[in-house]
């Protein structure tokens, strides 16, 4: 990996554009159907596509899933090349990326309006200290770009987690509301977890309750 090289928060970007896009699905009450299920323990995922039934189908909160593709950028699969999309220079970023050793992800979103809105993200990496990396500088860029409070050591959660929390969000972070944000490295896989809520104790709250189970759901560490 070379030294020196983080990653832009691309993935504050993505909750920033999901925000702004919960705008226009406000009125959106079709849930997904599916209920909490701890995920097998077996081999690691080959793809993308395999890496999708081990990421969480509810989240407590009760929100709405978003389908994939009614976000912007869409959700679901993602891969080095749309990861690095998100980014001003997209080759830059790709080259990051590999050098985190990133294979492919999932995204997955839900949300009842542009204050209420929950996002998961499971990365998979060729090996445990890319994972590891990639969630470390990912929590301290957004870190920065957030202007929140980063809790390196959080209580109650694994070691290698971060949790942000930002209580009242700057104008030109385009949180619409108090927000928590948490990245781990668990094995190979990078987990994030987002949410806005009414309060920064309940975006905390979701999100501690949405990352313990999606840590539950991927093979052991």
């Amino acid at each position: 990996m070379t030294s020196g090289r983080r990653p832009r928060p691309v993935r504050g970007a993505v909750l920033l554009a999901v925000v702004a896009g919960l705008l226009s699905l406000t009125g959106c009450t079709r849930a997904v159907a599916g209920t909490p299920t701890a995920g097998a323990v077996g081999p690691l995922p080959g793809s993308a596509e395999e890496l999708e039934p081990l990421i969480v189908t509810d989240v407590p909160s009760g929100r709405a899933r978003l389908p994939d593709d009614e976000v912007h950028p869409p959700a679901g699969a993602k891969r080095a090349e749309d990861v690095a999309g998100y980014a001003a220079d997209p080759a830059r970023e790709r080259e990051v990326l590999e050098d985190y050793g990133y294979r492919y992800g999932w995204e997955r979103f839900w949300g009842d309006g542009p204050t209420s809105m929950t996002g998961v993200f499971v990365d998979q990496f060729d090996a445990r200290a890319g994972a590891g990396a990639y969630a470390e500088d990912l929590a301290r860029n957004d870190a920065e770009h957030y202007d929140g409070e980063l809790d390196e050591h959080p209580p109650d959660l694994p070691g290698g987690c971060r949790l942000l929390t930002v209580e009242e969000p700057r104008p030109a972070a385009a949180l619409m509301g108090p927000a928590a944000l948490a990245w781990c490295g668990h094995g190979v896989f990078s987990v994030g977890v987002t949410a806005v809520g009414p309060t920064v104790d309940a975006a905390e709250a979701e999100v501690r309750a949405v990352l313990a189970e999606q840590l539950d759901r991927l093979p052991p560490r």
